[in-house]
């Protein structure tokens, strides 16, 4: 039997990253990679629909091209190519995430594991062992439970990030991050693209007016969204197209088109792992774990995806981090409370703390300022004047705490919204930065001066 000081099941980025910290750290460390180095984020996720975001960006560049005074401009488009430039740069990432480990004396060993009992894994047919162990074995696509839902056309997100072609007609199933990112993709692509959402509103969790903003400008292009709408049934037709009768208002309709995508979130990978052999609590909706990460077993840990608190790659890297400070009985001063996020359209949305409907539901008074990317000398002149900035400080003291955002670099500058955030930054003492003329930065300022 192999000891370690700590055992981390799962080579995403929350087990990858606290295997090298914990090296770093100098505990011996033995890491068990299930599948592809980097997980679910670098293989099937963040890292690879990035890539295809960046190329509908481009592409949607191109076809405005006029606005910059570029006339006759035609161009074709070697989708092949976009899909080897995904691969080539998932495996570059990959290798680096190898290099990195064989660098920190990460022992990875390349097979499944499974609790026997609460201090033994068992993997590749040996047993191992460790004064700790933390599980990070992400989570998998969820699929709604309709007739039709497991015909072979039902593609979920990794299956379509393989696609060999472009679909003539893409209808997606769920409004949330990952349709709504693949609904703008495949439509800057040349996709008749149509997105089916159970809520009222796209992109549940974010700020009601940004999701608004952004259903009206993603309509603009051409994408049908259709709200209020629960998928009923799954069909094909005989001319092997996809059919899918869903309810709106009491009304019964279908979209028909030539591929689907199931995207209605992710649920924990939490099923063959020996839960209940190692005696820890959990539920199909993910293991049970205190702020510190530990489950109910005091020397086992479980974070990311397969706990379930918030599920982005970001957010398991830091509970990696804050598992290993409680390990070793260090404090630390991480705010799981200020997390950003961000939704790869075009344009970006990006968001941290809370939203105006959550502050509401908190009873916390408010105020708050908004400004228009219009307004903003960079925006107009890289030719993206679309975008709203939302800022929401809280009344009695006027910290920020919560910052919404569409429009180009949003993701960006939700991230700087964050770090003021992290240092309970008030209204006045953001608006005694300086920020830098011209950049689109200026629009958080903007919203600063805009407060009532």
């Amino acid at each position: 039997m192999l000891k370690s000081d700590l055992i981390i099941i799962g080579a995403g980025p929350g087990g990858y990253e606290t295997a090298v910290a914990a090296a770093r750290r100098g505990k011996s460390v033995t890491l068990f990679n299930g599948g592809a180095l980097g997980g679910t984020c670098l293989n099937e996720g963040c890292i690879p629909t990035k890539c295809l975001c960046r190329n509908a960006a481009v592409v949607s560049e191109m076809k405005d091209s006029e606005q910059f005074g570029i006339d006759d401009f035609s161009f074709t488009l070697d989708f092949n190519r976009v899909m080897a430039r995904k691969n080539e740069v998932v495996g570059q990432l990959r290798e680096g995430v190898a290099a990195l480990l064989k660098g920190a004396k990460v022992n990875v060993v390349d097979a499944r594991a499974e609790f026997k009992d609460a201090h033994t894994i068992i993997a590749g047919g040996e047993e191992y062992t460790a004064d700790n162990i933390i599980i990070a074995t992400g989570s998998v696509s969820k699929s709604l439970p309709i007739e039709g839902h497991d015909l072979e056309c039902v593609m979920d997100s990794s299956r379509l990030l393989d696609i060999d072609h472009i679909p003539e007609s893409l209808t997606i199933i769920g409004g949330g991050v990952i349709g709504m990112e693949f609904a703008s993709i495949f439509n800057s692509l040349g996709s008749k693209v149509t997105v089916i959402e159970y809520m009222k509103q796209i992109l549940p969790p974010f700020d009601s007016d940004i999701a608004k903003r952004l259903k009206q400008a993603l309509t603009k292009k051409g994408i049908e969204i259709i709200n209020g709408a629960a998928a009923k049934r799954i069909e094909q037709n005989a001319d092997y197209e996809i059919v899918v009768t869903y309810d709106v208002k009491g009304e019964e309709k279908q979209v028909v088109s030539s591929d689907l995508l199931m995207a209605v979130g992710r649920a924990p990978r939490v099923e063959g792992l020996g839960l209940d052999a190692a005696g820890v609590e959990w539920s199909p909706r993910g293991i049970v774990v205190d702020d510190s990460m530990r489950t109910s077993q005091q020397h086992i840990f479980a974070i990311g995806d397969v706990n379930a608190r918030m599920m982005l790659a970001h957010v398991a890297s830091f509970q990696g981090l804050r598992a290993l400070n409680t390990i070793e009985g260090r404090p630390d001063d991480i705010r799981f409370d200020i997390v950003p996020s961000a939704v790869f359209t075009v344009p970006e949305c990006g968001m941290v703390g809370m939203t105006e409907e959550a502050c509401k539901a908190a009873g916390t008074a408010i105020r708050k300022g908004q400004s228009l990317f219009r307004a903003n000398g960079k925006a107009l002149a890289m030719g993206e004047p679309e975008g709203l900035c939302k800022l929401i400080f809280r009344k009695d003291d006027n910290v920020l705490i919560g910052a919404h955002i569409m429009g180009v670099e949003a993701a960006d500058l939700a991230q700087q919204c964050a770090d003021m955030m992290n240092r309970n930054m008030t209204l006045h003492q953001i608006e005694d930065v300086i920020f830098g003329h011209p950049t689109v930065s200026e629009v958080i300022l903007a919203a600063c001066h805009a407060v009532k």
